[in-house]
């Protein structure tokens, strides 16, 4: 497997073009990786409070709708 430093220096050689495209890659990895652990977490009922502080927010009417920020 290569170093580090040897992909570091692999990727600074790369022409603009390529540059971008491994750019969007890792972004769209990152971004998969993302997705899968808020999946994770909302099967877990990690984020339930997210639901209840909704709930409780417009019981009191000061919930915000998205569509009007």
């Amino acid at each position: 497997m290569a170093s580090i430093v040897k992909i570091q220096e692999e990727i600074l050689a790369l022409s603009e073009t390529d540059y971008r495209q491994l750019k969007q890659w890792l972004n769209e990895l990152e971004w998969d990786e993302w997705d899968r652990q808020i999946e994770e977490d909302s099967n877990a009922g990690k984020l339930d409070f997210l639901i209840e502080e909704a709930i409780e927010a417009k019981e009191k009417g000061t919930l915000k709708n998205l569509e009007e920020l």
